[in-house]
């Protein structure tokens, strides 16, 4: 068994879609990134690469890369778990906790599950995404911006 876990955050930034989790939520304001920003993906990315000692989500997909301009977290997901996969790893289970003041997130979650056991290539009931405010304080709180963290445990 092997155990990783990742964090990311993004502020807000006007102009953009809002993704998370894989799903596009309407909102006002989407997240600042090279990327589309999909602060769950990204930590849950971190997660799964630091399980399997193969560094972060960075130095995968750089964000100095024009290659990875505005891309589809979906799409890192899916070369993260290729790259597990090559080494006979498999998720056994994920533990997400989104940080964001607002917008709601739980009508989303169902959602954000499915997409995120699809792209893992695994059953929805190993995968777990809930979401808290931050009580009005820090970052989070002031409503600047969105964090995630993300927790795994792999199979050998």
């Amino acid at each position: 068994m092997l155990i990783g876990q990742g964090i990311d955050a993004h502020r807000f930034a006007a102009g953009r879609a809002l993704i998370i989790g894989g799903v596009e939520i309407e909102y006002e304001l989407g997240l600042a990134a090279h990327s589309d920003g999909d602060v769950v993906i990204h930590a849950l990315c971190d997660a799964l690469l630091g399980a399997a000692g193969l560094g972060d989500i960075g130095r995968h997909f750089p964000d100095d890369d024009p290659a990875y301009a505005g891309i589809d977290s979906r799409i890192l997901l899916c070369r993260v778990m290729a790259s597990l996969r090559e080494r006979a790893l498999a998720v056994r289970n994920a533990d997400i906790t989104i940080m964001a003041q607002r917008p709601r997130m739980g009508p989303h979650i169902p959602a954000m599950v499915a997409c995120l056991a699809e792209d893992m290539g695994c059953p929805a009931e190993r995968v777990n995404v809930k979401a808290t405010t931050t009580e009005q304080m820090g970052f989070v709180g002031r409503g600047e911006g969105i964090a995630a963290a993300a927790v795994v445990l792999l199979d050998e």
